[in-house]
């Protein structure tokens, strides 16, 4: 890290205030930008908020799963005290957890989303491959979190599922019907496949030409807190074809696999592999297991992956730009992915149940309103830093910066984890599945259909996370401290 940090008062009059612009993509692996190491695809936009701002490297989200992740990032809870654990049971987000919305709404900001919540799970059952269904009381249940401004396109699949407004338009303008035809070709197109309609039409174009019109006309004499929240590049793999030759794949580095590191049935991921597989990649495979996809397949999907972060990439840049012409220096942005994705890696694609860096260790760049003194400024200009930080922190992080009151949560400033080194221990959970890390040793453990698995991984001997070390005796000690931290971890909640 570079730079000597520094906490200045930030009690600002309402005017003062700074906007914020939060922006998240959706299932982006880290190593996808180019600020990160990214050589496939060039991403200058985004790279930007890092090189003017903060680039974290040491960021983790508090969940491999949309819906509890985004949840955390709302409000500054690990899922098991929010309630928000699961995107498959009846666990939506209450509105009586305090909230970001809730926080700068009753201070004075006009609270905006744009693009997708995922704050309550999707009826995944009720879905069908014939027809689109209502949605209205999904965004009447997003309104009531303290919204005031809500442009819905609620994931890619669920746009297909279900009307929300970008499906509404999407329907109007005549191309739904092929956008619903294809995302359910699961075993014909296994979830790859360009955008069956013009570009402008995407719904990351879609959520991005939305932002930019809404700060366009944004009254800026009120402070504005608004989630810029894209779909991609999470599955499926839908990239518009203008945008393949913004991809270079003699540039894509290999696939992460080693030969036979899943054939363990004690591996969480041996079904993952083998079949039958409950990571999101195995239901589009051959007999529901990894290991039956072509390298053809890993082509095609990598390069539409790294083509729509292309594209998400020209709409960051359109919507940064609009904010500062119509803010100036006083907005705070901020760039994250509620998580990573596989990507082929050790076989597999997805998040389902991963606590593999791919998944877990999240992009991060924040960039602070340019209104400080020149020194303060300089100080967060262009920082590297190795902190540990947690997605749970955004919350406080916003707050300080806006100089408004502290809300009760698991979160913390990022400056301040910048001058401490951040968290002891991070932690990453979900439904029937628990990880924790010190940075160098993780260790998760999953319970699920009548099944329990256990393992643990030495970053610092086996970056690429292939040997299960947990019955290892020579790490008993450090393994019994990881399963310590998970005990202090939930306790608080239990004894509540």
């Amino acid at each position: 890290m570079k730079g000597d940090l520094h906490m200045t008062e930030a009690n600002r009059e309402p005017q003062q205030r700074p906007h914020i612009l939060f922006i998240t993509t959706d299932e982006l692996r880290k190593m996808t930008l180019s600020c990160y190491g990214g050589r496939s695809v060039n991403t200058p936009h985004i790279d930007a908020i890092g090189e003017k701002g903060i680039r974290f490297d040491s960021a983790y989200t508090a969940s491999p799963w949309c819906l509890p992740s985004r949840c955390a990032m709302l409000t500054g809870q690990f899922p098991h005290n929010s309630g928000a654990y699961s995107n498959f049971r009846k666990c939506e987000l209450s509105a009586g957890i305090p909230n970001m919305f809730q926080a700068f709404g009753g201070n004075g900001y006009q609270t905006a989303l744009i693009g997708k919540c995922h704050f309550t799970p999707v009826p995944y059952k009720e879905t069908r491959p014939d027809v689109t269904l209502p949605y209205d009381e999904f965004r009447d249940y997003y309104m009531s979190l303290g919204l005031d401004h809500l442009d819905l396109q609620d994931d890619k699949q669920v746009s297909v599922w279900f009307y929300d407004d970008y499906a509404k338009e999407l329907d109007a303008a005549g191309y739904l019907e092929a956008y619903r035809r294809d995302t359910w070709d699961i075993k014909g197109k296994s979830k790859v496949f360009p955008f069956p309609g013009p570009e402008e039409w995407h719904p990351d174009s879609w959520v991005g030409r939305k932002a930019l019109s809404y700060i366009e006309n944004y009254d800026a004499d009120t402070p504005l807190f608004a989630w810029v929240s894209f779909s991609g590049p999470h599955y499926p793999f839908d990239a518009p074809e203008s945008y393949y030759d913004r991809v270079d794949m003699t540039q894509d580095e290999p696939r992460r696999v080693r030969d036979g590191e899943l054939d363990d049935p004690q591996r969480i991921h041996y079904r993952s592999m083998h079949g039958p597989g409950n990571i999101d990649g195995a239901g589009a495979a051959p007999e529901r297991a990894c290991k039956n996809y072509t390298e053809a397949y890993w082509h095609e999907l990598r390069r539409n992956y790294y083509a729509n972060m292309a594209q998400i990439d020209d709409y960051v840049g359109q919507i940064v730009q609009a904010a500062e012409r119509k803010f100036g220096g006083n907005v705070l942005v901020i760039f994250t992915a509620d998580h990573g994705e596989m990507l082929g890696n050790h076989g597999i694609w997805g998040k389902n149940d991963c606590m593999y860096e791919d998944v877990w260790n999240v992009p991060l760049l924040v960039r602070y309103p340019e209104t400080g003194g020149a020194a303060e400024t300089a100080e967060l200009h262009g920082v590297v830093t190795d902190a540990r930080v947690m997605l749970t922190d955004i919350m406080a992080t916003c707050l300080a910066a806006a100089g408004l009151p502290e809300v009760p949560g698991d979160g913390r400033d990022f400056l301040q984890s910048m001058r401490d080194g951040g968290h002891r221990y991070v932690f990453a959970e979900g439904e029937g599945f628990i990880a924790v890390s010190d940075g160098t040793l993780k260790y998760v453990q999953t319970q699920k259909d009548g099944l329990a698995y256990a393992e643990m991984f030495d970053l610092s001997n086996d970056p690429h996370e292939y040997e299960n070390i947990v019955e290892k005796p020579e790490y008993a000690a450090p393994l019994a401290r990881l399963r310590k931290a998970i005990i202090d971890h939930f306790m608080p909640k239990l004894l509540a």
